[in-house]
């Protein structure tokens, strides 16, 4: 059998896609070769970045608190999520191969459907700390225990893996045997299925329930932050307003710009879909949030700053071989 454009292998007389295509970013030869180096900047130091705070935060006891632990956690998730996209498109601007396999495809969701899940979570336990710390100073250490941190992230992974399998092992129970292209530069449910040839309705429904997982993480942040800005509101000196803000204003921007993308991408209404903000979004949340969130908890961090200072200091004194 053949079938024009398509790769296939016979199963019990019905065709099935092997590849997908990845339409990518642009067709444009000259800005692919400028895009790959844009994007492997960004790679590189995103990765550098994440890799010295986790560095720092294991290396200095006075950042081992629940706060940078959640930090930690949060530079391993964003290792992760840029990860799984961007060397593939980097190999996209380099050899202009825009297909995948089936398989490959199959494994980048389930890696990105992980670290969105995780992340949301983890996102919203941070919003608790910095609820607990403000609101409860004095029953702090004794609501974020370790036995309690500990608990917390690792709900944080198993629930975004097993968020992760459930949706992969229902989407590999789709037959695929129409188009094999997808408008986008990395494989995302909703294109995928599209192009489904059998019944997705199970798939739409895990879809809705995953939906009301990332508001269920946005309620539980933003009811922290409505008790946190109340109590800031109650705090009579401007002093102690600014210092109750600054413990979670790195942390409210970064929610602020990691939720707004994941609502307008999986939580908006069809009415407003538009294939190339779709791209766009995706990048931030992607590829742009785990370059900007280390860089936003060490640069606007007073403790992480003299921690990188002193251990950047350290290396320089290391003898050279």
């Amino acid at each position: 059998m053949r079938v024009t454009g398509l790769r296939v292998v016979e199963i019990k007389n019905h065709s099935a896609i092997t590849e997908f295509i990845l339409v990518g970013l642009t067709n444009s030869p000259e800005l692919q070769a400028l895009l790959f180096w844009v994007f492997a900047f960004i790679y590189v130091t995103a990765l550098a970045a994440n890799f010295i705070l986790i560095a720092t935060i294991s290396t200095f006891k006075k950042l081992h608190t629940p706060m940078y632990f959640f930090i930690y956690n949060l530079s391993l998730v964003n290792i992760l999520s840029i990860s799984v996209t961007t060397p593939r498109l980097l190999q996209s601007f380099l050899t202009h191969r825009k297909t995948i396999s089936f398989y490959g495809c199959i494994t980048q969701v389930f890696f990105i459907i992980w670290s969105l899940g995780s992340e949301l979570l983890l996102l919203s336990f941070m919003a608790f700390d910095r609820y607990a710390a403000i609101c409860h100073p004095l029953h702090y250490t004794i609501i974020m225990r370790k036995e309690v941190c500990i608990g917390m992230a690792t709900t944080v992974w198993i629930a975004g893996m097993i968020n992760s399998a459930v949706q992969i092992g229902l989407m590999l129970q789709l037959s695929f045997c129409n188009s094999n292209v997808i408008n986008h530069f990395f494989c995302d449910i909703p294109p995928i299925l599209d192009l489904a040839c059998s019944d997705t309705s199970r798939n739409h429904f895990t879809t809705m329930v995953a939906d009301v997982y990332g508001i269920g993480s946005c309620a539980l942040t933003l009811t922290s932050y409505f008790f946190i800005l109340r109590t800031i509101v109650r705090i009579r000196s401007i002093e102690g307003k600014k210092k109750a803000f600054s413990t979670c204003s790195s942390h409210l921007f970064v929610v602020s710009f990691y939720f707004s993308a994941i609502i307008y991408m999986y939580i908006r209404p069809s009415s407003v879909y538009s294939l190339d903000k779709d791209k766009f979004v995706s990048l931030l949340y992607l590829v742009v949030t785990p370059l900007l969130n280390p860089l936003i908890y060490s640069l606007r961090n007073k403790e992480v700053k003299e921690a990188l200072k002193l251990l950047t200091g350290n290396l320089r004194l290391l003898p050279s071989s």
